[in-house]
């Protein structure tokens, strides 16, 4: 990457959801009313904003996350998994009383997966804990933030990102119609090509080509660039209202758990240390590559080294 040895420590503030994965690895799925034998089973920490914050982190990083777990195990060794990686957790409150979001994930022989998310205490997210975080929101390069989390919450954050000047990625998963007044304080938005659809029109259903879907998005968007994701195909993007087309890499897939978690800490990082942002795409997309080549969520996410020292060709 251009730059990319004179660059400085991006801050990235995450507010978002944190789950324990509970993996299931299997050769195919199984119908209604079947049961089939798996292959293998795995607890891995993750969670979307979990998952963002733990990627920027190993990118380089300084990392602040904004969150809830419950009183149990899992809760416990989701901060703890997040101090390990040296991101501030000053922000993450226990709930006794919940249990921490756990997601239940098939993997598929073909590295390929589906995905039930139960939230427990990611549902407990309130716009005053966010509040209290005003100041690492507000210090913050880039402000990273889902919709894993109650709404209210999010919108909070990215009001508080734009009265401090912070610039805000919103991941719009899992993906929902968004009011405009909220898509007015989103600087990047990066659905992937089912959630652009989602978004444009309610419906994967009848939502016509990702052009379309590109161009009911850039309207109702307003100023926002668009940063689609679209797997193998790479990124289709629309920044400062142009279009664009990043290729994405050539990689033997494993698992595409956390593919677009990495992908989008990795534009917030490049972004935030002051790359363009078609440049920190491009990164973003290297980043995304390796993550797929490993297994799990937050056990698949690669370095700063790995990424700079990737020579992948490009699909």
């Amino acid at each position: 990457m251009t730059g990319e040895t004179n660059k400085r420590k991006a801050k990235i503030a995450v507010v978002g959801s944190i789950n324990m994965d509970l993996v299931v690895t299997t050769a195919k799925s199984p119908v209604p009313g079947e049961t089939i034998l798996g292959e293998s089973f795995s607890m891995i920490p993750g969670g979307k904003g979990a998952n963002q914050a733990v990627a920027a982190a190993r990118l380089g990083a300084e990392v602040s996350m904004i969150g809830c777990v419950g009183g149990d195990l899992f809760g416990g060794k989701m901060i703890e998994q997040l101090r390990n990686e040296g991101i501030d957790t000053s922000h993450v409150r226990v709930e006794q009383e919940a249990t921490t979001g756990v997601a239940l994930i098939q993997v598929l022989g073909d590295g390929d997966n589906s995905i039930v998310v139960v939230p427990g205490a990611n549902a407990l997210v309130t716009v005053g804990q966010v509040e209290e975080a005003e100041a690492k929101i507000g210090s913050a390069d880039v402000l990273l933030v889902q919709l894993e989390i109650p709404f209210p919450a999010v919108e909070a954050a990215l009001r508080i990102a734009r009265r401090h000047g912070v610039r805000t990625i919103l991941n719009p998963a899992p993906a929902q119609k968004l009011p405009a007044e909220l898509l007015e304080l989103v600087d990047v938005l990066t659905p992937n090509e089912t959630e652009a659809a989602i978004l444009a029109h309610g419906t994967v259903e009848g939502a016509g080509s990702l052009e379309d879907r590109m161009t009911v998005l850039q309207d109702i968007a307003g100023h926002a660039s668009l940063l689609i994701t679209v797997g193998e195909k790479g990124v289709r993007t629309a920044i400062g209202g142009a279009r664009a087309t990043y290729p994405a890499y050539k990689v033997d897939v494993v698992d595409t758990t956390a593919a677009g978690d990495s992908f989008n800490a990795g534009v917030a990082v490049r972004w935030g240390e002051g790359a363009e942002l078609a440049e920190a795409v491009r990164f973003a997309s290297k980043v995304g590559a390796l993550t797929v080549t490993r297994f799990g969520a937050q056990s698949s996410l690669p370095t700063r080294e790995q990424v700079e020292s990737f020579a992948g060709a490009e699909a």
